[in-house]
């Protein structure tokens, strides 16, 4: 059997179930085989969760010439919001990536583009190593929440809103004043935060 068809088995019950719901068991009979068919591809189910992590990282195609040439905040920009799309397009798969480091093939070709980048760009090596790490669990942290309103009986935006325009302007003053801006849909959210993050790294590598 392919391994990309298992991969990618194990990554839709991930997405329609949960991370928790992925087992050798559970992915056998989805692809309607034996366990023992897995394990000639994956000793265990940690090896089973690397290969969808790392298939998430596949559709984050980044040519290192073209992040290069970018230069180094349009790069990491760049980067950044197309890593957000691929891991809030798996928001549970990408819950996965908080128990470990992804090291498999398609995640490190992205982490050696990036921090080459920085590099190219008068990044000393441990502010790079540190700009990548910091870059990735911000991404990460978003692309987890991201469609998450509304969802298990939270109140979703419209609801908040009301919420916020309706608060005693006695008691909560300065709500009342920015009731109209929240909640602050999480994409903007995202890319204000990241703007932050480029305005102090900037910052720091003039420093260094």
């Amino acid at each position: 059997m392919p391994l990309e068809r298992i991969v990618a088995t194990a990554l839709q019950i991930v997405d329609d179930e949960g991370a928790d719901a992925l087992s050798m068991r559970t992915l056998a009979q989805r692809l309607g085989s034996g366990t023992a068919t897995l394990y000639r591809h994956f000793d265990n189910r940690a090896a089973l969760v690397a290969h969808v992590v790392d298939r998430m990282f596949g559709a984050v195609e980044m040519k290192g010439d073209e992040l290069l040439a970018m230069g180094w905040q349009q790069a990491l920009r760049t980067v950044a919001h197309t890593m957000f799309e691929a891991l809030a397009r798996h928001r549970n798969a990408a819950r996965l990536l908080v128990e470990e480091i992804p090291l498999g093939p398609n995640a490190m070709v992205l982490r050696e583009h990036s921090v080459a980048a920085l590099l190219g760009s008068g990044f000393p090596p441990r502010l790079a190593a540190h700009t990548y790490a910091t870059l990735s669990r911000y991404v990460l942290g978003f692309a987890i929440q991201v469609n998450g309103r509304g969802g298990g009986g939270q109140p979703d935006d419209a609801q908040l809103s009301a919420v916020f325009q309706s608060v005693d302007p006695a008691l909560f003053p300065a709500t009342v004043t920015v009731a109209e801006s929240m909640p602050v849909p999480i994409e903007d959210e995202f890319s204000f935060g990241l703007e932050l993050l480029l305005s102090g790294l900037a910052r720091l590598r003039d420093d260094a």
